[in-house]
């Protein structure tokens, strides 16, 4: 019978995964996905990060990872190349675009 913990991996019945046997796991499914070994916890810094890239609000994702300091989202989340190009992009934009979108050194806010 299904037990919805609200756990994202649990075992086959729902239950969160016992902390001894996360290791287990986690090893063999790395190992069946042919990615490198990593340890557990690196699952936590890859996922926040992958939400920050998709802009999800840093509010939502604190309440997904149960904490409760804002600092924590600063310690797991980890700026990639692709924000770093997504924001030159957009900085490129507002300074540079020929007027037509309502923005750029034409909107008259520079």
């Amino acid at each position: 019978m299904w037990a919805n913990s609200g756990m994202v991996f649990t075992t086959i019945s729902g239950r969160p995964v016992a902390p001894r046997d996360h290791s287990l796991h986690w090893t063999a499914f790395l190992d069946e996905a042919g990615v490198r070994p990593a340890p557990l916890h690196d699952a936590r810094h890859t996922a926040a990060t992958f939400l920050l890239v998709q802009g999800v609000d840093q509010r939502v994702v604190m309440s997904m990872f149960r904490w409760t300091s804002s600092a924590m989202p600063t310690r797991y989340q980890h700026v990639v190349p692709e924000l770093v190009e997504e924001a030159n992009r957009r900085m490129s934009r507002l300074l540079w675009d020929d007027g037509a979108s309502g923005t750029g050194r034409d909107a008259g806010g520079m």
